[in-house]
């Protein structure tokens, strides 16, 4: 690599171990192919010259994108979601203009945003939630409608000359947000003004402090005696009564329709924040979704240990359940009587692991349910590869019991619940 990265004079001070360390988390964040078809493991075939090629292109102001690969995903209920997919130099060279500016606008976010930020997580943005809940009775669950397809590229870039004086910054982010998009029918779509590809490297950044003007500051100089938290595009804010959250609501929509957003009128509700606490009142939602979880009365433990007492809190949604479950599914094992035990556990545990991991991080007893599903799927396979199980789920149990027992580690979930 040193005979290709030599010094040389460029016009804009983009450097070689820029790109290097760019391509580094490129490569460990993984992804698919852009609109050439070019793998990482193709990429990688000939790292010093692709590398070399996107440091003297950016350096000297001669770097264009290529065209977004467009992928469509289906959703619940019908909808969809576009993706865009930028090639795998186009993600380097979007790493490398992130990383440059991420510190300088990271310093003026809120405090209340937590998608895509460096030691922010979703995590870190649903404890708030259960955190603000105790505090406030009323929440307006918001969704911004197409935010990714109609951020509009006039105001964008309004809000990235506050905070960037580089003309090269400014000139590759037009670049990138001007870039069309191919289908999967090959057909270019050129962008009109609006639209950040959701999927590219650099989008996240330029949505977070689109929306920072937007709403963020915004809320918390208008209405400064409630509390909200945004992830990306999600958002929830906490009020303190039925009327304080439809005026804020209605300001919302005002303040979004001026910056050519709209909400999902579908989608956006004011919901009750039920508790033990509070009365009850009719006629009005008591629940909302948020990062996979549904926020719900629940009946919960006192600390004491004396007695149960009605809490607002979230666990696993009723959706995310039902996407794991058709994952499950689509997987066939139980129909794969071939393969051994061993087999099935490895095809299961990524999957398990990262299950376990998000949704069972504030009560993982709440998921009971979810594998007991999948531990009659493994019932299942047992009944298929073993004729002597005489077609019984009860056999079939039992000898996943005692096969338990022997490897209690052999399935990621078997750790968490001592019966099933």
């Amino acid at each position: 690599m040193t005979n290709l990265f030599t010094t040389e004079s460029k016009q804009i001070p983009i450097t070689k171990k820029m790109v290097r360390e760019a391509y580094r988390k490129v490569n460990s964040n993984k992804g698919s192919a852009g609109v050439d078809r070019e793998s990482l493991e193709k990429f990688q075939e000939n790292l010093l010259g692709n590398l070399y090629k996107i440091w003297n292109r950016m350096s000297s102001g001669s770097y264009f994108p290529q065209p977004v690969r467009e992928v469509v995903i289906p959703k619940a209920g019908g909808y969809e979601r576009k993706l865009g997919i930028p090639t795998i130099s186009d993600r380097i060279a979007q790493e490398v203009v992130k990383t440059y500016l991420e510190p300088r606008v990271e310093a003026i976010f809120s405090k209340n945003s937590y998608g895509y930020r460096p030691n922010k997580g979703a995590h870190h943005a649903l404890e708030q939630v259960r955190s603000n809940v105790r505090h406030y009775s009323w929440v307006v669950d918001m969704d911004i409608k197409a935010f990714f397809d109609e951020v509009n590229h006039e105001l964008l870039l309004k809000a990235v000359d506050k905070h960037v004086s580089e003309k090269w910054v400014r000139m590759y982010i037009v670049r990138w947000l001007e870039c069309p998009i191919q289908t999967s029918k090959g057909e270019l779509i050129q962008k009109k003004g609006e639209g950040t590809p959701q999927g590219g490297v650099i989008s996240p950044l330029l949505s977070n402090l689109f929306l920072h003007y937007v709403l963020d500051k915004w809320l918390e100089k208008e209405y400064p005696q409630i509390s909200f938290v945004r992830y990306a595009d999600d958002v929830i804010v906490h009020c303190h009564s039925e009327s304080q959250s439809l005026e804020v609501l209605n300001a919302i929509k005002n303040r979004l329709g001026q910056c050519k957003l709209r909400l999902s009128e579908a989608k956006t509700k004011i919901v009750y924040c039920q508790d033990y606490r509070r009365p009850k009142i009719k006629g009005c939602p008591k629940k909302f979704d948020f990062l996979g979880y549904t926020f719900k009365p629940r009946p919960k433990a006192s600390k004491t240990g004396r007695g149960m007492f009605l809490g607002f809190d979230c666990e696993i949604s009723q959706k995310s359940q039902a996407r794991i479950v058709q994952k499950w599914k689509d997987l066939k094992f139980h129909r794969q009587s071939d393969i051994t035990i061993q087999d099935v556990a490895e095809k299961l545990r990524l999957q398990t692991i990262g299950i376990l991991r998000y949704y069972g991080y504030f009560n993982v007893a709440s998921l009971r349910k979810l594998f007991r599903y999948l531990q009659n799927r493994l019932a299942k396979w047992v009944r298929n590869k073993y004729k002597s199980m005489g077609r019984s789920y009860a056999k079939a149990h039992r000898w996943l019991a005692e096969i338990k027992i022997s490897y209690p580690t052999l399935f990621y979930h078997w750790q968490f619940f001592k019966s099933m």
